[in-house]
């Protein structure tokens, strides 16, 4: 068996918390150490998980192989950056950068120095996507929804770049053909930036997605629907549920889809390690990352300015 990977989290409020629990709690990794800018935070995750806390990001490049960086997206490049310089693998949350230089830039550093470069689309890692491409043919129409309160965080972003990138990731793997044209609708109602948004992507082999994203929704909703010839499938990200309708003898059948629940953070994480500790690429690398984030600002592109 390969040693435990050593391993840090740079930023370790919201969501690096979790990277952080689960890297203390995996056989795979040593959680050798935090970075947050907040040193609060840093010593009560740093406490809680028995580790260290860096006073540098220096400091934490020469005692690691890998790092989650887990911090603001305006923060990603130079974040992950030293670390790339020095070959550490990397694992960034999503959005991969600001914009497409800086996306471009860490995917040519990574290239550069031989390190691995994931990017944080945790939605690829439920089982329920795993359920669907078994059952995935030739996609002809990809419905996705997803719904959630105002967060009162990620708000330096707007909601694509913060939530529908997830699903532009998802769609873009499955449909797997160039996009010929995008038309998008975008609303600010308490950030800056839009706040719900909506988008119809066409692609080259004919197949349409209608993608609809809101930060202001009484409920939480994430499900897809995807329609190809022979069947209709509807998959429910949170609850890790789905079902398919075919057609069999002029009628329309229903069938459960046995889905093997898990938790998505954790499922990639582990093999974020072991794409560390075998050499393997990860699911989703440093490109996968930039298309999505250049489908991203495409769509950004066409929303209505706000402000002066």
């Amino acid at each position: 068996m390969s040693a435990p990977v050593k391993v840090g989290v740079v930023g370790v409020g919201h969501m690096g918390k979790e990277h952080a629990r689960i890297y203390a709690e995996s056989d795979k990794a040593e959680l050798v150490g935090v970075f947050d800018t907040d040193p609060h935070t840093a010593k009560k995750i740093a406490d809680k998980y028995r580790t260290r806390v860096f006073a540098t990001l220096p400091e934490m490049v020469e005692a690691v192989e890998a790092v989650s960086v887990v911090t603001p997206t305006m923060n990603h490049l130079a974040s992950a950056e030293p670390f790339l310089r020095k070959g550490r693998h990397v694992l960034v949350e999503k959005p991969i950068a600001m914009d497409t230089r800086e996306a471009r830039e860490l995917v040519t550093l990574a290239e550069k120095n031989g390190a691995k470069l994931a990017v944080g689309h945790v939605e690829r890692f439920n089982p329920v996507l795993a359920a669907l491409e078994e059952r995935l043919g030739r996609p002809r129409f990809i419905e996705a929804h997803r719904l959630s309160p105002y967060p009162g965080r990620s708000t330096d972003i707007g909601v694509v770049m913060d939530l529908m990138i997830h699903d532009l990731e998802i769609i873009l793997h499955l449909v797997r053909s160039p996009v010929t044209s995008v038309d998008a609708v975008g609303v600010p109602v308490l950030s800056k930036g839009e706040d719900i948004a909506n988008a119809r992507i066409r692609f080259e082999n004919g197949c349409v997605a209608n993608i609809t994203t809101s930060r202001i929704s009484p409920e939480k909703l994430r499900k897809i629907r995807v329609f190809q010839d022979d069947a209709y499938l509807s998959l429910d990200y949170m609850k890790q549920e789905g079902e398919i309708y075919r057609r069999e003898g002029g009628k329309i059948t229903r069938d459960k889809i046995p889905v093997r629940k898990g938790e998505p953070l954790k499922n990639q994480l582990e093999e974020f390690l072991d794409n560390v500790r075998h050499g393997t690429d990860p699911r989703v690398g440093g490109t996968h990352g930039f298309e999505a984030l250049q489908l991203a600002s495409r769509i950004c592109e066409q929303l209505t300015p706000v402000g002066p």
